[in-house]
């Protein structure tokens, strides 16, 4: 058990959620007439995808992740998971700040709604979501792994609510992954059920709400 949580917690890395909620919606089909439904991200030409996917990928995962492994090298945190809150304020900014890099990026190369809304709000999602946590993190040590399966929730159902046809059985693996991803750091004694249920709760509500009610070009 303790090896399959250890497991769990690197595949369901909070950096990766985004990109698994982004490969759902864009290659499991849905609404598939572009006219009616202008946010499908099925519907966008193989191209673009790639393109959206990679800017994610480079600003959610590996940007951040790199910075958080020089900062563990200069031994400004002692632990990539960073379990003593008080060293998670500049991880928590750099989040923040690539949060903010992508969200502007996509405003600036594709403006007036060129791209799905959700391109952008999911972005603009990890902004409300980081900034939240900051705050929190002054009492409680939230737990970003939770957040990461939030935000992977949160999005996934938003999508799917503003969609006429989506495969229910989709929005299993966000409630799976959740599940697992909350028993495996409860499991491994890395967070208290508070801090767990918190930041999953948190980010989900978060994340659907920016994506539900971001605007509609």
């Amino acid at each position: 058990m303790k090896l399959f949580s250890e497991i769990a917690s690197w595949v369901f890395l909070p950096l990766l959620m985004p990109i698994y909620g982004l490969l759902i919606a864009m290659y499991i089909p849905n609404d598939q007439d572009f006219i009616l439904n202008r946010d499908c991200l099925y519907m966008m030409n193989g191209p673009i995808k790639e393109a959206v996917l990679t800017m994610f990928l480079i600003f959610s995962a590996l940007f951040p992740g790199a910075a958080f492994l020089l900062l563990r090298r200069w031994n400004i945190i002692t632990t990539i998971d960073m379990e003593d809150k008080r060293e998670r304020s500049i991880p928590m900014l750099i989040m923040l700040i690539s949060c903010l890099m992508l969200y502007f990026l996509f405003l600036i190369k594709a403006p007036n709604g060129v791209l799905p809304k959700y391109v952008y709000a999911l972005p603009l999602s990890g902004v409300f979501v980081t900034v939240s946590y900051a705050l929190i993190n002054r009492w409680i040590k939230i737990s970003l792994h939770a957040g990461g399966a939030g935000i992977l929730t949160g999005f996934l159902f938003a999508y799917a609510y503003g969609h006429m046809v989506f495969p229910f059985w989709t929005l299993l693996f966000p409630v799976m992954a959740s599940g697992i991803t909350l028993t495996a750091r409860l499991y491994l004694k890395k967070h208290s059920p508070l801090e767990v249920y918190t930041g999953w709760s948190l980010a989900f509500i978060s994340t659907f709400l920016v994506n539900h009610l971001y605007p509609i070009a």
